[in-house]
């Protein structure tokens, strides 16, 4: 047992130094190089693609969005303006456009029939049940006020009456698609101090009046048309109006500060940020509700309810910036060379394994010297398997270095 420890002990406290050893071999010099050419390309490739790579990059991004919408359409008989059918007014970077309203007028509050389908009844117990539910147009009383056919009536409700009918169909206006949004975007990244706009201050106002925003022929119009975004997302008009829904415009900068800061621009994306409930039976497209008070000359206050179903626009601005910077780019070249290294501990794999000449590239790899010597040197050298090679042994110049490969002829 103490001979194991000792042993454990002297081994740990040793001393390893490389040793040189050149192999003179056509297949395994052949590997190594293009091995090495193949992590150099690979380095040079990787840093011309992602200039992440070697670039101080800005992700804080700040940003300001204005927006105005333009367009006239007709709902239920009526001309409707911006005024009308945009919700909220302010102009900013979250807005609808509403296509369809179901309009309640003159509601007081006071007593009145429910008009959802969940509350029909046909005695006053079926509406007792029915007490504290909050799902309906107003509190339920408690009374079953029945038709005078005979048929099934409606659980009476205190709150504002008469009560919300949304069954009622409408036809949504389809001028919708023809409407403009004009958006107004300013960036800066503040580590650069680099301030940028969504179109070049050189255009003119009769050319913003006139574009429409195209990828390819006018990249820079800051007018989108309502019906050029819903192709862009593969959507029909149809399928938005009757229901609603949500669609997003993303506004990515991504800026290289090495070139000149006039090419920094955007690039526009479009997508339906409510497709993932396009099948759902529960809640589908987007709807919402307000309403306008005001104060009748008999003394109660009255209200107009509007339940409007819209094409909700969120504009969305993402994006960095980047510029040349020495310390990562030195950091990926030392990795690079470093990583050069890997030929070698390749191309030992082959020699110490696969090789023909394996073992003999062992005994001059690995060698093991003490500090404490009996033998004379002559015979603690090379010992075994060492000695059949000698007649193959090389020194170089450097006395490191030995050479495995052809027979020297002058040497036989």
């Amino acid at each position: 047992m103490a001979h194991r420890v000792l042993r454990c002990i002297t081994d740990f406290f040793v001393y390893e130094t490389a040793k040189s050893v050149v192999v003179k071999s056509w297949s395994v010099g052949i590997i190594n190089r293009v091995v090495q050419l193949l992590i150099i390309l690979y380095f040079i490739c990787w840093v011309f693609m992602h200039e992440k790579g070697h670039q101080l990059r800005d992700t804080g991004i700040e940003s300001a969005v204005m927006t105005k919408v333009k367009g006239l359409g007709k709902f239920n008989n009526r001309v409707m303006d911006v005024a009308d059918y945009v919700f909220p007014s302010q102009g900013g970077s979250s807005f609808s456009i509403i296509t369809s309203m179901v309009v309640t007028a003159n509601q007081t509050q006071g007593k009145c029939p429910e008009t959802e389908k969940m509350f029909k009844c046909t005695t006053d117990g079926d509406c007792m049940n029915k007490l504290g539910s909050n799902l309906g147009n107003g509190i339920v009383t408690g009374r079953c006020l029945n038709n005078s056919d005979g048929t099934d009536g409606q659980c009476e409700i205190e709150g504002w009456c008469p009560a919300e009918d949304d069954t009622v169909s409408q036809n949504p206006m389809k001028e919708v698609e023809n409407f403009t949004i004009f958006i107004k975007n300013s960036i800066r990244f503040p580590l650069f101090n680099v301030t940028r706009g969504n179109f070049p201050s050189s255009l003119n106002k009769s050319y913003i009046q006139t574009c429409h925003y195209d990828p390819v022929y006018d990249p820079f119009c800051p007018i989108f048309k309502v019906g050029d975004i819903l192709r862009h997302i593969n959507q029909s008009l149809d399928s938005i109006t009757d229901k609603g829904g949500e669609i997003g415009i993303n506004i990515n900068w991504k800026c290289n500060l090495d070139y000149n800061v006039t090419n920094c621009n955007p690039k526009y994306f479009f997508t339906r940020l409510d497709a993932a409930f396009e099948n759902s039976i529960a809640s589908k497209g987007y709807n919402f509700r307000f309403a306008k008070y005001y104060q009748s000359e008999d003394g109660p206050e009255r209200r107009t309810l509007h339940k409007a179903k819209a094409i909700h626009i969120e504009i969305i601005v993402s994006g960095d910036a980047g510029k040349f910077n020495s310390v990562p780019f030195l950091i990926n070249l030392v990795a690079a060379f470093t990583s050069v290294g890997l030929a070698t501990v390749f191309c030992d794999i082959i020699l110490l394994n696969f090789h023909k000449g394996a073992e003999e590239y062992k005994a001059k790899k690995f060698e093991e010297v003490s500090d404490v010597m009996s033998e004379p040197a002559s015979n603690r050298l090379y010992e075994g398997s060492q000695m059949s090679i000698k007649a193959l042994e090389k020194r170089s110049n450097d006395s490191g270095t030995f050479s495995i490969g052809r027979r020297d002829p002058s040497n036989q």
